[in-house]
């Protein structure tokens, strides 16, 4: 298998910084926080390049922010006082992925389709069309097996939807369900590549980073 090579961040925000407040009420603003924790000169799609992908998770104890990039993560360019940040390298749970293992799973996703028009309109393309619901579950067990995970179970919850603001554009809303499970690696290869990438719609905006940890962690 090739070797992989990612980081991952954990930032456990600060919630009485000005620029935390302003970051979680609008994702454009989130999304070029953290694009600071990249290298510049990526290019006309930095986000792409650098492989970030990030998820909010949110418990009693703690709002934290989970980065995940290809390229160098430097947290020490993030607003000062945003939050306490902890980087790990990832190249040794990408080494440990193989078929038959067992893994605890989470992921924010967009689960979404594409409209069909009737035939008159064949020039066209549907909106894309949220999902929720058991077509949500659905969409999330074929993205899964694609992936290269069978899943044992999942455990649905809908997250607040991603909303940006811009003067000139219209308001972004992004429809996120957070997804909880354990499954069984079938395709290392297939899901090294997911994690990767991402999985679905929404990446600026918070959805697609799948995170595992071994089955028997708790």
């Amino acid at each position: 298998m090739t070797a992989h090579h990612a980081s991952l961040a954990r930032i456990r925000l600060n919630l009485r910084h000005r620029g935390v407040h302003r970051d979680l009420r609008d994702a454009t603003e989130m999304h070029r926080t953290l694009m600071r924790l990249v290298p510049d000169g990526l290019g006309d799609s930095p986000r792409l390049r650098s492989g970030l992908l990030y998820r909010l998770d949110v418990t009693e104890h703690a709002t934290t922010l989970l980065v995940q990039a290809a390229a160098p993560l430097t947290p020490e360019n993030l607003p000062a006082g945003y939050g306490e940040t902890d980087v790990k390298d990832l190249s040794p749970m990408f080494a440990a992925l193989r078929p038959g293992l067992g893994v605890r799973y989470r992921i924010t996703v967009n689960p979404a389709k594409r409209e069909r028009l009737p035939l008159t309109q064949k020039n066209k393309r549907g909106s894309v069309v949220p999902l929720t619901g058991p077509e949500a579950d659905q969409w999330w067990v074929r993205r899964a097996a694609d992936a290269g995970l069978q899943l044992k179970s999942l455990l649905p919850a809908p997250q607040d939807p991603a909303r940006g603001h811009g003067k000139h554009n219209p308001p972004l809303r992004h429809s996120l369900i957070r997804y909880d499970g354990t499954a069984t690696v079938t395709d290392a290869d297939a899901l090294s590549t997911a994690l990767l990438a991402g999985i679905g719609r929404g990446k600026p905006y918070g959805a697609g980073l799948l995170t595992l940890a071994p089955a028997s962690a708790q």
